[in-house]
């Protein structure tokens, strides 16, 4: 299995959240998510890089597209955007809308 084979698992549920989201009515602020994007792949690209170049991680070359930043396969980066995607638009999801009755109105 490829890494992008691995990664379309990951990349799949994440859109799959986000088209409920969408059918619900119920999305996270899209600009906060991609400003978040931008500072966690940079992130990404320097960290991975400084752990790929002292040898902490290695990756199969036949497993990967060989397409790189630095030395930081592209695949690397799907998990930071499965991340910075998928939390945000599964907290946006679940957390309970607010309630539109008055203040201090009971159900008595």
């Amino acid at each position: 299995m490829t890494y992008w084979a691995l990664n379309a698992i990951f990349l799949g549920v994440v859109a799959l959240i986000v088209v409920v989201g969408f059918i619900a009515r119920r999305t996270p602020n899209w600009r906060a998510v991609g400003l978040t994007m931008v500072i966690v792949l940079v992130m990404t690209a320097v960290f991975d890089n400084i752990m790929i170049s002292v040898g902490l991680v290695a990756y199969s070359p036949e497993r990967i597209s060989g397409v790189f930043i630095g030395v930081a396969p592209l695949e690397d980066f799907a998990y930071a955007v499965a991340a910075v995607i998928g939390l945000p638009a599964l907290w946006a999801l679940l957390t309970p809308r607010a309630s539109t009755r008055p203040e201090g109105a009971s159900d008595a």
